[in-house]
């Protein structure tokens, strides 16, 4: 089974940019963070979402 959401290293990781890439993704609404205690992580919806609106044709 995918996983639901991942990490933020993991997504950094996965899309080939930093954290603070990721950080200013999650704050301009281009990805979508889930928090659960003191972890926060992205749903992997959201980073195939951002992916694909972000491929060149």
């Amino acid at each position: 089974m995918e996983p639901l959401a991942i990490s933020i290293n993991d997504t950094a990781k996965a899309l080939g940019v930093g954290r603070s890439s990721v950080y200013a993704l999650i704050k301009s609404g281009g990805l979508d963070a889930i928090k659960i205690g003191r972890r926060t992580l992205l749903t992997t919806e959201s980073i195939r979402r951002l992916a694909q609106s972000r491929t060149v044709i």
